[in-house]
């Protein structure tokens, strides 16, 4: 494929002038066996090769999504949406489970999820039982943490005899159906099928998930799944899956399977449950000691700084990662130079109205920081957190570019927006570039650089390759 008259962005792009990124000059690139083999003004076709006119558009390097779950978004276009935007009321929970209720074959499991605590405060069984009492149903809290099941589904689950601390019980010991992180429990004794009944339909939704990140640009993809088995990487690995993949799984895992590469062993942190120092810090250093830098989940301001404690015992490697820093503290930033937050810009905008409801006053100021690390020369990139938070990517950059106005201090510019989904999957802070030598993971935009940049939006993708190949092309 020889790709004519595009004007490449370079891997500065975000610290360079409006006026230089206009003036980019236009070249050709050619891309051979999965490469880009030249870049270069007034390329020649050679014999044989399809020719496709840039028209002037900007060609970028594929956008990669550095925290995503994919089984888990594939399982949410099945499901049914239980929180806002979508439900804001009891009410309307109760209309959406009845109306998925209508269209399920007697005795299958009903799936929501996205709830929030702002539609009809908290759900346990009983609250559940009164929206629809005679199929099983089980719903997902929007942070991922905690499933909710009704009376129905409790008992085919065995919550009665279930010892395991995440099953939730009242003051006389019976299961409230309230499930702390059982998510790979309850995959081991539910429907494998598809639709909103199944665990997930997951194999083929898939390939929908990867068509949409074709469309969207993306050519990588970092899942994020906490506790990946060899069983999931295999998975994964068979599955009709475009992108390249980048996981997260425990040393125990093995090695990976095709072309799915390794990343960083996720460490999950509640405060509920948070372990020791020592034991944080012994967990991290088997970590390391393993070849495998480490990603630790750090959504409140305890959780960072018992994490930066650790890190400071177990010391730090390469490539060790700050999953989602949603509240740090102005104090910690000197703490968190070496390694990379991994962010959710968009959460700052999407949950606003829950944030400002929810969120002690304390942390408000440092909640969802950007700017302020960036200024501060952290490594900083971005993912979707799909299907927790908006899967697609130029939603993201707009939402960092445009901050509510309690915190418009951390917006950045578009160009820096942009490059949050440019990193290289094992180094999220090192940008990627479109060279001769570099995989042929790109994507192409029908607009040249002050316009992508004005808008930052998905509609104007009009090519996605991936290893040479053309993954996407706008109709």
């Amino acid at each position: 494929m020889l790709i004519r008259d595009a004007r490449v962005w370079p891997p500065d792009a975000h610290l360079a002038s409006e006026a230089t990124l206009a003036g980019l000059p236009r070249a050709d690139v050619r891309l051979t066996a999965g490469m880009i083999a030249e870049c270069g003004p007034g390329l020649r076709p050679e014999p044989g090769e399809a020719v496709m006119d840039a028209a002037g558009g900007t060609l970028l390097p594929g956008l990669h999504d550095h925290h995503v779950h994919l089984r888990a978004l594939a399982a949410a276009a099945a499901s049914v949406p239980a929180g806002p935007p979508l439900t804001r009321s009891g009410a309307e929970l109760g209309a959406r489970l009845r109306a998925a209720d209508a269209d399920l074959p007697p005795g299958a499991w009903l799936r929501a999820v996205g709830y929030h605590e702002s539609v009809a405060g908290p759900l346990d069984r009983q609250v559940l039982d009164r929206l629809l009492p005679h199929r099983p149903v089980r719903v997902q809290h929007r942070t991922g943490a905690l499933w909710m099941v009704n009376s129905l589904a409790a008992g085919r689950l065995g919550l009665d005899r279930c010892e395991l601390s995440g099953v939730e019980r009242d003051e006389d010991g019976r299961p409230t159906g309230r499930l702390w992180r059982m998510d790979r429990w309850l995959a081991t004794r539910l429907p494998s099928a598809g639709g909103a009944g199944g665990a997930g339909g997951a194999g083929a939704g898939l390939g929908a998930v990867s068509g949409k990140a074709c469309s969207l640009g993306i050519t990588g993809f970092t899942d994020a799944t906490p506790g990946a088995t060899g069983g999931d990487l295999e998975f994964l690995a068979g599955a009709p899956l475009a992108q390249r993949l980048y996981c997260m799984a425990p040393p125990e895992a093995g090695s990976p399977p095709g072309t799915l590469r390794i990343g960083p062993v996720k460490v999950m942190l509640d405060d509920t449950t948070l372990p020791p120092l020592a034991e944080l810090a012994g967990l991290i250093r088997g970590v390391h000691a393993a070849g495998r830098p480490a990603a630790v989940h750090c959504v409140t301001r305890v959780q960072l700084i018992v994490t930066l404690a650790a890190l400071d015992l177990a010391g730090r490697l390469r490539g060790d990662r700050i999953e989602h820093g949603a509240v740090i503290g102005a104090d910690s930033l000197p703490e968190l130079h070496g390694l990379t937050v991994v962010t959710q810009p968009h959460f700052a905008a999407d949950r606003a109205e829950q944030y400002a409801a929810d969120v002690p006053p304390g942390d408000l100021p440092d909640l969802w920081r950007l700017r302020s690390l960036t200024d501060a020369g952290i490594a900083v990139a971005a993912g979707s957190d799909a299907p927790f938070g908006n899967e697609d990517p130029w939603h993201v950059m707009r939402a960092a570019t445009r901050r509510p106005p309690q915190r418009a201090r951390e917006a950045v510019a578009p160009a820096r927006a942009l490059a949050l989904f440019l990193g290289e999957a094992a180094a999220p802070g090192t940008l990627r570039t479109v060279a001769p030598g570099c995989p042929a993971d790109l994507a192409l935009l029908r607009a040249g650089p002050l316009e992508m940049l004005d808008s930052l939006a998905s509609d104007l993708v009009a090519a996605t390759f991936i290893g040479g190949e053309l993954a996407y092309a706008r109709g």
